[in-house]
């Protein structure tokens, strides 16, 4: 797992950088010392640093250079700045890429991954299971076919994604029960049922009438 370093001291984004991060598979810390961001990098020993370029004491300009004295660890600026001036000065200190605010999270997570891709031979592991026209997010949790979306439980997303990951091969009831509770014990089997009848009606709404399929007393299968 990718550490990811977030050095922005605007709050609320630094939170979103680090929820939708960790959404994505990595580990994200945000500084919380404006006053030593080069000691927090040598201490965590991140693989990519996002880092503004206004922040408090020192700029990001200053800490991107005390960075490149000991270390090649990608970074990535932050700025609300346009001029080329400073995305030239971002670039000569030693930063590999820059992102504008405001900025998209599709593109921030898109630009850490290429950078990592050059940098560690990044594999990019896919974030959704397709089996004929349905995709399950395996970030959002969320399914979606011929345009529709549709928002899952816990349970529910967990059943699909057992289901999808084993397609063609039945599934027994005693490992989705595994999957739901750690247990295929002490369980109401009724409870299983209702949680498949619920995810049916969902699909069902989507137009995806027996997606699911039931082999008695055995378990579920979807067919690719």
């Amino acid at each position: 797992m990718y550490n990811i370093l977030i050095v922005e001291d605007d709050m609320t984004i630094a939170s979103l950088l680090q929820e939708n991060l960790i959404k994505w598979g990595f580990q994200a810390v945000c500084v919380s010392d404006f006053n030593k961001v080069a000691e927090t990098v040598a201490e965590l020993s991140p693989h990519l640093i996002l880092l503004d370029i206004s922040l408090p004491f020192y700029n990001g300009f200053y800490w991107c250079s005390e960075i490149r004295k000991k270390s090649k660890v990608p970074i990535i600026f932050l700025t609300s700045h346009t001029e080329n001036l400073d995305l030239v000065m971002a670039m000569n200190l030693g930063g590999d890429d820059y992102i504008t605010k405001p900025f998209s999270m599709d593109v921030v997570v898109v630009k850490i991954q290429a950078l990592l891709r050059r940098t560690y031979d990044y594999y990019v592991e896919s974030k959704t299971l397709d089996i004929k026209g349905v995709s399950l997010n395996l970030a959002d949790t969320c399914l979606e076919t011929a345009g529709q979306v549709i928002e899952l439980t816990r349970n529910e997303f967990k059943i699909m994604k057992l289901l999808m990951e084993n397609k063609n091969r039945v599934v027994l009831r005693e490992e989705i029960m595994e999957c739901l509770w750690n247990s295929d014990c002490f369980v109401d089997d009724n409870t299983l049922t209702v949680n498949v009848n619920r995810l049916r009606k969902k699909l069902e709404d989507m137009d995806l009438k027996d997606f699911i399929q039931t082999k008695k007393g055995m378990g579920y299968m979807i067919h690719d």
